[in-house]
């Protein structure tokens, strides 16, 4: 074994349970490790597709790790890194030195431990769901969706098979599937026979193979398989398969490969700043996020903004419940589950996007089959909150629909909301602009554009004026009753722009012109002239009071970036940020931080983020998680605001032009690598009193950057 590496976070004493806990993962599989003070190594493991039966993500189990004799006698030293260049973690206890990784390449827990002597290590698989066990009260809440249901929310158990040649497998199994209920519920059983159920038979689990005996090093492997087979049998024939398959590599070079990943991730981009005293605060901030992205953001599915792959046992006041629980249970919601996938651009992790987009692609036959359906007409849309497989959650849908037609929504606060689809585009595109990738234009991208401007181009009529007016239809969350709310009008402007400027002989001429023709139809982005400066206003027309707590009419400024640095009607936007109705400093979701950072504003991004890389969860040791605040720990969408306002006040990328320190403060030196449009790196220094210093590669774009002064 290999100890060679930096640490970015060190602990010198044990911890008492799972709060204590460290993460790693290979951005599929995860653990969360911890160290007790009777010597044990402890860790939970998950994985992006343990989706149970009732479409929860699961841990796969919890895994003890004792050795004998113990070697955290008293006194003995202690000490626990987490090493983020490589991808692992490093143990010493006593006399023995453990390293633990999620292999990057393989799907595989590594642990290696060696001493100065003979010892044993035990394996010892810990499960809590042994019996049929029904979720009640707040915690069935880990099932939102299912909850107050006509059927109960019944956790079923796992098995647990002891095999020779010091292997145990266990896995859980769905023997029963709501999909094709819910489907059927949402007025779409057509879909049923056509579509495959993604949650019958899914099975998750795996293989412990430890070192027998003792001896003075040890190798113990946990091997990790999620299929859906016909029977059991067939899983664990996969799973066999896959061990003799990661068998053939050589430890020694499955470790050298999976630092190698790990240090080309790393070279992509970073940020470094320093000059004042929160500066250790913000590089570990936007280092461990960025981490967090990678340790859990390369599986079959996207991130979970309520906790990723990390959750560990509920320790919030009155909710004590065990690590498969988490908060707003297995939806997504897309205001959420977008935040980490915009600081990818710049960090240039395109790579990490991918699951996003295929979640989206996979659900689409869904999404656009609903729209005939419900509406009577073509295109897709996506509602705000949705399972993995493209359906609404049945609380959210409504569970009595006696006397509704099928497109009717009981929750007010997504019932109109179809904004998601626009975003996402809009993402889509930057992603098209930053790498070209024409794989992915014409597999992804111009598939995706047809569908969701088509819904919007036959869902809403055209007014007295020929304008499109939308109604019925809602800003976010918060104003429920609109017409032609500030986002979806924003984010039309912006995509039928970025598409024309970019990707006009791309189109296929009869989308080509149906675009042009809806894009000459669009109302104008709703501003105000009744004070003395014009601000952006919700909406053209808000109908009732707001229910929630965004700023909608700054949607113009991100994610649909038509104000900002670099771009007409600058004093306008920024005179609607200082007007804003929720100026609230909580973190979370709350996109504050992104919208200063765009406007230019560097001393109000700069105190956002400074203030909110500090506000760790109080009841985590670990200096990278964040929340609960709206949602649960840790949180992904509050580092991941941090992360895209850090990387705007340094560089901003549009119509192929690059706005270089647009709100950068004087008072703050940094070296940093970012990525830009046309496949561009841009890279530079600023150290307070000198000028700065940059290059871009190509050598070619250097007449597209504007070079901007520090404030």
């Amino acid at each position: 074994m290999q100890f060679g590496s930096a640490a970015d976070v060190v602990w010198n004493s044990p911890s008492r349970d799972s709060s204590g806990s460290m993460p790693l993962g290979n951005g599929d599989i995860g653990i969360n490790l911890w160290v007790e003070p009777s010597g044990d190594i402890v860790f939970y493991i998950s994985k992006t597709d343990a989706w149970s039966e009732n479409v929860r993500l699961l841990k796969l189990g919890r895994v003890r790790l004792r050795m004998t004799p113990n070697p955290l006698t008293t006194g003995a030293p202690f000490t626990q890194e987490l090493r983020t260049d490589t991808g692992e973690i490093f143990l010493r206890l006593g006399k023995v030195r453990v390293l633990i990784w999620v292999d990057a390449n393989q799907p595989v827990i590594r642990v290696e431990a060696a001493g100065s002597s003979r010892f044993t290590i035990r394996a010892e698989l810990e499960s809590w769901r042994t019996r049929p066990r029904t979720l009640e009260g707040a915690e069935a809440h880990s099932a939102y969706g299912l909850e107050n249901g006509p059927e109960p929310i019944v956790v079923t158990p796992d098995a647990v098979r002891a095999e020779a040649n010091q292997r145990l497998v266990w896995f859980h199994r769905n023997e029963s599937s709501p999909w094709a209920g819910i489907l059927g519920h949402q007025g779409l059983a057509p879909l049923v026979p056509r579509l495959a159920d993604p949650l019958l038979h899914r099975t998750f689990g795996g293989a412990i193979v430890q070192s027998p005996g003792a001896q003075p090093a040890h190798t113990v492997s946990i091997h990790l398989l999620t299929a859906q087979t016909p029977t059991v049998a067939a899983w664990e024939q996969q799973l066999a398969e896959q061990i003799q398959r990661v068998g053939q590599v050589p430890l020694e070079k499955a470790r050298r490969e999976h630092r190698a990943w790990w240090n080309q991730f790393w070279s992509r981009s970073w940020i470094q700043v320093s000059g004042f005293p929160e500066a250790e605060s913000v590089n570990l901030g936007y280092r461990l996020q960025r981490f967090l992205h990678a340790a859990g953001g390369r599986g079959a599915y996207p991130i979970k903004f309520n906790g990723s792959i990390f959750t560990v046992d509920a320790r919030e006041p009155g909710q004590n419940f065990d690590a498969d629980y988490r908060r707003w249970g297995g939806p997504y919601w897309f205001q959420n589950t977008r935040l980490p996938y915009w600081s990818m651009l710049a960090a240039g992790d395109f790579d990490l996007m991918q699951p996003l987009f295929k979640m989206y692609a996979d659900a689409m036959e869904l999404a656009t089959l609903r729209s005939r359906y419900y509406f009577e007409h073509r295109g897709a849309f996506f509602p705000e909150t949705m399972y993995f497989f493209g359906a609404y959650a049945p609380v959210n849908y409504g569970w009595d629909r006696q006397g509704r037609k099928p497109d009717y929504v009981e929750n007010t606060y997504i019932r109109h909301d179809y904004n998601g689809g626009l975003e996402l585009l809009a993402m889509m595109l930057d992603v098209q602009a930053y790498r070209t990738d024409r794989g992915f234009l014409k597999r992804t991208l111009l598939p995706f554009a047809d569908e969701i401007l088509t819904f919007y181009d036959q869902h809403f009529l055209l007014g007295g004026n020929g304008k499109m007016r939308m109604e019925p239809a809602q800003a976010l969350e918060t104003y429920q009753k609109t017409v032609n709310p500030a986002p979806d009008v924003a984010g039309l402007h912006y995509v039928l722009a970025r598409l024309f400027w970019s990707l006009e002989p791309e189109l296929p001429k009869g989308l080509g012109d149906q675009l042009r023709l809806l894009q000459t139809e669009l109302p104008p982005i709703p501003v105000s002239e009744e004070t003395e400066r014009a601000l952006l206003l919700p909406a053209e027309e808000v109908l009732e009071p707001p229910r929630n707590t965004e700023n909608p009419e700054l949607y113009a400024v991100f994610p649909f970036r038509l104000y900002g640095v670099g771009k007409p009607d600058l004093a306008m936007a920024r005179a609607t940020f200082a007007a804003r109705r929720i100026k609230d400093d909580r973190g979370g979701w709350r996109q504050d931080p992104i919208q200063a950072a765009y406007l230019g504003l560097a001393n109000q991004a700069r105190d956002y983020v400074v203030r909110n890389f500090a506000k760790k969860h109080p009841g985590s040791r670990f200096p990278g998680f964040y929340g609960p605040n709206f949602d649960w720990v840790p949180d992904q969408c509050h580092g991941s605001v941090q992360m895209i306002a850090l990387q705007a006040m340094l560089v901003q990328s549009s119509y192929g032009r690059i706005e270089l320190f647009p709100a950068w403060p004087k008072d703050w030196n940094v070296e940093f690598r970012l990525h830009a449009e046309g496949n561009t790196v841009v890279e530079g220094s600023y150290r307070s009193g000198q000028a700065a210093q940059w290059k871009v590669s190509p050598q070619s774009r250097r007449n597209e950057v504007t070079l901007h002064p520090v404030q």
